[in-house]
């Protein structure tokens, strides 16, 4: 080893001189502790934007009976609704946004926003003036989630290392949504329902302060346009479906007004598709979805979140209005959930950075599949410890197939459409968790008995889960596409 080698090791106390298998050690050493300030200032975002999509929950009665509503599970659907309709129609321009303009500035505009609206639903002096800041939020949160996974992309050029990055995020993903009724529980009881918005404001403000500081953004791509119409298509589309789903469920389904959103969401998303297919700057490359691992990953998000977050809607209702739980006790009723999904993640991770996508996501999907089987046993006097195994399986399985997924959609798009692709996979997340709130909960409301109802859903989603196993056989199949492997 010469004398510049050596001088060069000196500075670093954590590993001896004078051996080369010391000096790569080091070497190795240095650019893994430099990563992990830009990991945690991205997960903060995401961490705090995935709380809020499931923190809500267990407060929709808290807040109803503030603003006089009571119990009605129609009222609470909306306000969980509002954010997410918003966050889902936007994605795939925030996106496309984040591609244009910088990740970075989008990431940071989105935090900020995200911030202030919190701050505004924590203050909300009536439901109208809440649900106006919770649509903000979903654009906020838009901004931030495919602009997050973009600049982890971009952090990460080795794909073992980006497997393993996005499997921390995803993970922090997941320990946030299967948390969120658990903190929001314990808030609730505490503080009250204000507090679970006010919750989001530390999380925020450090996430500014290290992605100002830490995070470096790849260069923005500037040719391409924000595509309007297919935008104003989109979230067109998706509000008259979720709206017609949750009404129908209590005005019936051949009540005009539902027929009429129904006949609206086919219009606009046959017109959605036209748009794309001749546009020259589309929001939505309907090119990406020729790779099969990349759209059968993006269904196998969709089906995901039909059946995760219908059923943890219905779940906190069944423990708080049909068993009677107070807010605290219902949220830990939930904590096998919750203290699955770190884990789950962290173990999906390492798995998909072994084996590729395929193999977790069939797993992790069949496992969950298990536990919504098992939870029919649910019932008003079902002793609770036979409930545990069920929610402990669902939150498992969700939480070892999502960094599969995210891996074999970010590995299977262009690098140039990294931010695109990030918004079609979270896009898809987020329409299939509206639909699921929407349609478990239409399930419920259109049952004279709602443990019959909970049941129907159960099967109902452990169904989504069965087909999306099937669904992950097609990942990575064509050998151009086996980039984890």
């Amino acid at each position: 080893m010469s004398r510049m080698e050596r001088s060069e090791e000196a500075p670093t106390p954590l590993h001896e001189c004078g051996s080369a298998d010391g000096a790569a050690g080091a070497a190795r050493a240095r650019p893994k502790v430099a990563s992990r300030l830009p990991l945690i200032a991205l997960c903060l975002g995401f961490f705090m934007v995935m709380l809020d999509a499931t923190v809500v929950t267990v407060a929709l009665p808290p807040i109803g009976q503030s603003f006089g509503t009571g119990g009605d599970l129609a009222g609470a659907q909306w306000v969980a609704d509002g954010y997410t309709i918003v966050f889902a129609g936007l994605l795939l321009s925030a996106g496309s946004l984040g591609d244009r303009l910088g990740s970075k500035p989008v990431f940071q505009a989105g935090l900020g926003l995200f911030v202030a609206t919190s701050l505004g639903c924590g203050l909300a002096p009536t439901l109208w003036f809440l649900v106006l800041m919770r649509l903000l939020q979903g654009l906020a949160a838009a901004l931030v989630v495919p602009t997050s996974l973009a600049l982890i992309q971009a952090s990460y050029t080795n794909k073992e290392d980006r497997a393993r990055a996005i499997g921390v995020w995803g993970g922090i993903g997941g320990i946030a949504a299967a948390s969120g009724p658990v903190l929001g529980g314990l808030l609730v009881s505490a503080l009250g329902w204000r507090s679970v918005f006010y919750v989001n404001l530390p999380f925020g403000l450090l996430g500014l302060v290290l992605t100002a500081r830490h995070v470096r953004a790849p260069r923005p791509q500037t040719a391409r346009g924000m595509d309007l119409p297919a935008q104003f298509l989109g979230i067109v589309s998706l509000a008259a479906a979720t709206y017609a789903v949750i009404e129908g469920g209590h005005r019936g389904w051949s009540a005009p007004v539902v027929v009429t959103s129904f006949v609206l969401f086919a219009l606009c998303g046959v017109a959605f598709v036209l748009v794309e297919r001749r546009s020259e700057n589309a929001m939505l490359p309907l090119s990406l979805f020729r790779h099969v691992t990349f759209s059968s990953a993006t269904a196998v998000g969709l089906l995901l979140n039909i059946g995760f977050y219908g059923q943890l809607f219905v779940v906190t209702f069944y423990f708080q209005q049909y068993r009677h739980y107070a807010v605290l006790w219902a949220g830990l009723a939930i904590l096998p959930q919750t203290a699955m999904a770190g884990l789950a993640s962290a173990l999906g991770g390492r798995m998909t950075a072994r084996t590729g996508p395929r193999t977790p996501m069939t797993l992790g999907l069949l496992i969950g599949a298990v536990g919504f089987v098992a939870l029919l046993v649910a019932g008003r006097s079902t002793p609770y410890w036979e409930l545990v195994l069920p929610l402990a399986a669902i939150g498992f399985g969700t939480a070892f197939t999502m960094p599969a997924a995210v891996a074999a959609v970010v590995e299977s798009a262009p690098p140039n459409r990294s931010g695109v692709a990030s918004g079609v996979l979270n896009a898809s997340r987020q329409v299939g968790s509206a639909v699921g709130v929407a349609l478990l909960g239409a399930l419920v409301a259109d049952t004279a008995h709602f443990e019959s109802g909970m049941r129907a859903g159960s099967l109902f989603s452990g169904g989504c889960f069965v087909v999306g196993a099937l669904i992950a056989q097609a990942v990575g199949r064509s050998p151009q596409e086996r980039t984890l492997a």
